[in-house]
């Protein structure tokens, strides 16, 4: 036969400590790569339900009672903690505001930067991931032809050792090296398609609290929830 076939197990006996620390390395980019991509399929899921319970919020009668609905659909997601905190900021607002620093501040500018706040760990929370993927993505190529040059660089001490550069002999060991190339590959482009994706996910998440904080905050200053613009825009079209 002129090609002689090598598996995986012959290829890993025959490849130095480099090789294997490089073949390891993207084993375990590949792993944490899919660990987060699973992560951020659960957590779409999570959204869907999350709106669901957004919309129930609204559609109870008191505080107390919109807090449990949320609470009940979506337990851990941003929209419970956010208004959860919320609403112990406004009780801690009127429990304290005439012994404190906070009787010089209105309630509407207390619950703000406590609001901010929840949104902000939430930022955190959501956007978690996020480097380990892009870093993934960036550097997984790299490291993959880091690979390959380095196993042409064996194969060719290796033809050079036996004096012998027929095909027989230099498509084996350069066929082996390259397939670091495409284990970088394999590695890197899935971590790019989710970071984007995820991206815009999380654009849009953010998007939707600070729309429902806008809301919860209109609501516990005002007693009623900003109505939508589109009936004023419909009831001023024709002037």
């Amino acid at each position: 036969m002129p090609f002689e076939h090598t598996g995986f197990a012959q290829l890993w006996a025959e490849a130095d400590a480099i090789s294997r620390g490089v073949a390891v390395l993207l084993l375990v980019m590949s792993i944490t790569s899919w660990y987060l991509i699973a992560g951020r399929l659960i957590r779409g899921i999570s959204r869907r339900r999350d709106r669901q319970a957004v919309e129930r919020f609204w559609h109870e009668n008191s505080l107390d009672a919109a807090l449990a609905r949320l609470g009940a659909g979506a337990a851990d997601s941003s929209f419970n903690q956010l208004a959860l905190g919320a609403a112990r900021a406004a009780a801690h607002y009127d429990q304290h505001r005439a012994d404190t620093l906070a009787s010089h501040m209105e309630r509407g500018e207390f619950l703000t930067r406590a609001m901010r706040q929840s949104i902000a760990l939430s930022t955190a929370r959501i956007e978690s991931g996020l480097t380990v993927l892009a870093s993934i993505g960036s550097t997984a190529p790299f490291i993959g032809l880091f690979g390959t040059v380095w196993g042409i660089y064996h194969a060719l001490i290796r033809i050079s050792a036996t004096g012998s550069a027929t095909l027989d002999k230099v498509a084996g060991p350069v066929g082996e090296a390259l397939i670091m190339t495409a284990a970088g590959l394999f590695v890197a482009i899935p971590a790019v398609l989710a970071y984007n994706a995820s991206v815009r996910a999380n654009r849009l998440e953010l998007a939707a609290l600070d729309a429902f904080a806008h809301d919860l905050h209109a609501y516990l200053t005002t007693g009623a929830r900003v109505e939508s613009l589109a009936p004023l825009k419909k009831a001023s079209g024709g002037n």
